[in-house]
């Protein structure tokens, strides 16, 4: 196998693949990049639970294929100068050259890397910018406890041209809810997918479409010569809309920046887990926070209060991961009493807000 190609496009594609790789692979080969020469370059990885796929130009003089051990290959190709990249198999090496730079890279058994499943049937697709936003607002909701694995997931539910993505970790519950293009106008499916895949999914968009496909067990998402199949989560969850429909006697409205800058701010004084109180009356709520060893923070930011007045707390960063969600300029805090947990959503125009937050209160001392 011998091929040139650009260094910053190689090492894009190199460092996309080598995402996921395994820490600890059940097999040294899972630990390599599959680089297939042919019309162009195909590089993949593999851990039997996620495939990422990448196709870049690239000047083939010889097809072949080459197993790489995929982390010190994302290292070096970062590293290198900015010159065209040559590969060349030789034995039992691969050697790059880049510019006066060389690497003698001992390859591994090619043939015993696991075949990567296929791409399941494609079902619609969605712009970038959109799939990309629905999945930065709903993921911080998502457990990172492994032993509830169906906490760890992001639910999509998909009922002809919506999609609506949730998550939960049991103390808050995010949703939002988008348009798509579907295959099948009549399209009904569900179906518990990796935060942590989806999120590395919409890091590596830079623009244009992403496919959406699923399959038996498996879901797959292509975007740009980028693919990624998944295998999917159990598909038990809760029943989150129902939680989000509640009705609600009590509703703010808030400026979404001035809001966020002074929770950060009140919340500096405040020990870990130490609740961020908000007491909303007529025109403005107060922020409090601290009152331990470190001392205490208040501030006053205005408020368009509907209802009773209402003092509550939450912890604060399940607050600010709710308000980061929210792409409009006003926010909308929908509460009821102290004791029972608040919706945080996009001040609605004339349709339901797409994007809803449900989080926890916290007991006031």
């Amino acid at each position: 196998m011998k091929f040139r190609v650009n260094r910053d496009v190689l090492a894009d594609a190199v460092a996309w693949a080598a995402r996921v790789l395994p820490s600890r692979p059940a097999m040294p080969v899972l630990s390599g990049l599959l680089l297939e020469a042919d019309d162009g370059l195909v590089l993949s990885a593999f851990d039997y639970d996620v495939s990422a796929r990448a196709s870049i130009e690239a000047d083939v003089a010889e097809p072949g294929r080459v197993l790489i051990p995929g982390r010190i290959l994302a290292e070096i190709t970062r590293s290198l100068p900015a010159e065209v990249v040559e590969i060349v198999t030789s034995g039992s090496e691969a050697v790059l050259t880049c510019g006066s730079a060389e690497f003698g890279l001992l390859t591994m058994p090619v043939e015993d890397f696991p075949t990567l499943p296929t791409m399941p049937p494609k079902i619609g697709a969605v712009g970038g910018g959109i799939f990309a936003s629905a999945v930065g607002q709903v993921a911080p909701a998502a457990s990172r406890d492994e032993t509830l694995p169906m906490l760890t997931g992001i639910r999509v539910d998909i009922s002809g041209e919506t999609v609506t993505m949730a998550t939960t970790d049991r103390y808050r519950i995010a949703a939002r809810e988008f348009g798509w293009r579907p295959e099948q106008s009549e399209i009904t499916a569900a179906a518990m997918v990796p935060a942590r895949v989806l999120v590395e999914v919409a890091r590596s968009l830079r623009g244009g479409e992403v496919s959406m496909a699923l399959g038996e067990g498996v879901a797959g998402f292509e975007s740009v010569g980028r693919s990624t199949t998944v295998r999917l989560l159990d598909e038990q969850f809760i029943d989150y809309r129902a939680r989000l429909t509640d009705d609600w006697s009590i509703r703010a409205d808030l400026h979404v920046a001035p809001f966020v800058e002074a929770i950060k701010r009140v919340a500096l004084v405040g020990e870990r887990n130490t609740p961020i109180r908000l007491s909303f009356s007529q025109g403005q709520v107060l922020i409090q926070a601290g009152g331990g060893d470190l001392g205490r923070g208040t501030e006053t930011v205005d408020a368009e209060l509907s209802g009773d007045d209402i003092q509550i707390a939450f912890q604060s960063q399940f607050l600010l991961d709710g308000l980061s969600g929210i792409e409009t300029e006003l926010v909308r805090l929908n509460m009821e009493s102290p004791s029972r947990p608040a919706l945080v959503a996009e001040v609605p125009g004339d349709a339901d807000p797409a994007f809803r937050y449900l989080v926890m209160s916290l007991r006031l001392p």
